[in-house]
């Protein structure tokens, strides 16, 4: 499949997602969301002061596929300068609500990340971004882009899902191997988050407890992850 062609079915599958029956799916409302939402927020906030720092303000972050501008503002909400990031997205529609939507003085892109000067970030981002991509050409290709922007001694941030989907095949679970042949690091912290989707769902109308007590206990229920890697200082762009 040639990339035009991958990026057209990216394209429509994101539209499905986004509009009617998948915009019902993922209401912020629903009780498995907002407990999702929650659960990376937690990570988050554990490994960004150990990874980029508490203070935000100078941080200068890059987010792959924006979508909505979701993690941009909460970077913002916790200390970022808004005109040190930059958000991209393949869908205008996404771009212009994340625009609309965030602090004024984010930088947005449609398009390629290849508009972005070599190490010029100090964290490059992509929330469920690759398991989208079922080629592996084009994950690595991405992977490489996002390395590249990225300066000697920042983190790339990868939020995806560990495993696949036998009702849905345009996502493609992001494994372990792959994480470290496309970032290559030292320095690199590995969560695993969220009740797999079939059994959040199951559990939303119970009481926040059991869900949160069965995501702890029970490590392989979680369906989701965050890898974040580090550049070495010494890495040099070819």
């Amino acid at each position: 499949m040639s990339d035009q062609a991958e990026q057209e079915r990216i394209n429509q599958v994101y539209r499905q997602w986004h509009g009617g029956a998948g915009l019902a799916k993922h209401a912020w409302h629903r009780p498995d969301i907002v407990r999702q939402a929650a659960a990376r927020a937690r990570v988050l906030a554990d490994l960004l002061p150990l990874t980029v720092g508490r203070d935000l303000s100078a941080v200068r972050a890059l987010d792959v596929g924006c979508g909505g501008g979701g993690f941009l503002r909460q970077l913002i909400d916790w200390g970022a300068t808004p005109s040190h990031l930059a958000g991209t997205e393949l869908q205008p529609d996404r771009l212009e609500q994340a625009r609309a939507r965030t602090a004024p003085g984010v930088r947005w892109h449609l398009g390629q990340i290849d508009v972005f000067p070599d190490a010029s970030m100090d964290l490059v981002s992509a929330h469920t971004v690759f398991s989208a991509l079922l080629d592996e050409d084009l994950r690595r290709g991405l992977a490489a882009e996002m390395w590249r922007v990225l300066r000697p001694g920042g983190w790339t941030m990868i939020f995806d899902v560990r495993y696949g989907s036998p009702r849905n095949a345009h996502v493609r679970k992001v494994t372990d191997v792959e994480l470290l042949r496309f970032w290559p690091a030292a320095s690199r912290h590995y969560r695993t988050l969220v009740l797999t989707p079939p059994v959040g769902r199951t559990l939303a109308a119970l009481p926040w407890l059991i869900p949160e007590a069965l995501a702890m206990l029970l490590p392989p229920l979680r369906s989701h992850f965050i890898y974040m890697a580090r550049k070495p200082e010494t890495d040099r762009m070819v």
